[in-house]
């Protein structure tokens, strides 16, 4: 299974929302006081923010969900940690530590 260190949860799915409607917004706001082409440089930052999050939503699936996360973390947290159980004992001089 890939490493994932990205969460795709509902609050980066109502950002996106947000920079839908911001850039919705915007766009009728500038066509309204024909300033439309004006802000070519502007719209076009604009609209590349909201590219990029929309491609993340689109592969949202590679992601972790947030539980997914959750449990990784917890897993990953264990793995470093190490088992106790695995001390060598002083009657097994033959074992490694590890």
């Amino acid at each position: 299974m890939p490493e994932h260190d990205e969460v795709y949860g509902d609050a980066r799915r109502k950002q996106l929302l947000e920079l839908l409607r911001a850039l919705a917004a915007r766009i009728a706001e500038l066509d309204r006081s024909d300033r439309l082409l004006d802000a070519v440089p502007e719209l076009l930052k604009q609209l590349g923010d909201v590219r990029s999050e929309l491609f993340h939503y689109e592969v949202r699936s590679t992601y972790d969900t947030p539980e997914i996360a959750e449990s990784r973390r917890i897993v990953d947290e264990a793995a470093r940690g190490g088992n106790p159980f695995d001390e060598p004992e002083d009657d097994q001089p033959w074992r490694r530590a590890k």
